[in-house]
């Protein structure tokens, strides 16, 4: 098991097939970094669906709005909504996207990230220097590995929970 450093900067996702622990970089990206802690501190990201499984390049979450909802004709909507909160700026670093890494999603507009956010399935440094690095995983990256695959998947994965380390 991963040594947690720093439980106000550490998240625990809970998936089908056991736990996901990643290292917030508030160092690095701290708008990013407060926004997943903000949103899984109000049950958010709980029963939200993984919308857009690439196998070899990337697993996204997080859409808020639209991927906790249980009907299959409703998940065809995920990845089009965010929270109720502002869209956040980007905060662009030299961290390259490497297996395992979390990059914040969003639209065309550099400025538009929000709640949506992807885990790298391999070293995706083509996307560096475009989207913000925000967190990395330390422990379970395994479970990532088997999150369905499909846009969207027919059957998708969801994040069953997701909590800050220093409240679990």
């Amino acid at each position: 098991m991963a040594e947690i450093k720093d439980p106000e900067n550490t998240v625990i996702v809970e998936l089908k097939d056991g736990r996901v622990v990643i290292e917030l970089l508030a160092d690095v990206a701290p708008k990013h970094a407060e926004r997943m802690k903000e949103l899984a501190r109000a049950g958010a990201y709980d029963n939200v669906a993984f919308h857009r499984v690439i196998d070899g390049f990337m697993a996204q979450t997080g859409d808020v709005q639209n991927g906790n909802m249980e009907k299959d004709f409703n998940i065809r909507m995920a990845g089009t909504g965010g929270s109720d909160l502002p869209n956040l700026p980007a905060e662009f670093s030299k961290l390259p996207h490497d297996r395992g890494t979390l990059g914040a999603a969003r639209s065309a507009n550099p400025d538009s990230a929000n709640s949506q956010f992807f885990i790298n399935f391999s070293d995706n440094h083509f996307l560096n220097g475009q989207y913000t690095v925000y967190g990395r995983v330390i422990e379970g990256m395994e479970h990532v590995d088997k999150i369905a695959r499909g846009e969207p998947p027919a059957s998708p994965d969801r994040m069953i929970s997701v909590k800050v380390a220093a409240d679990a």
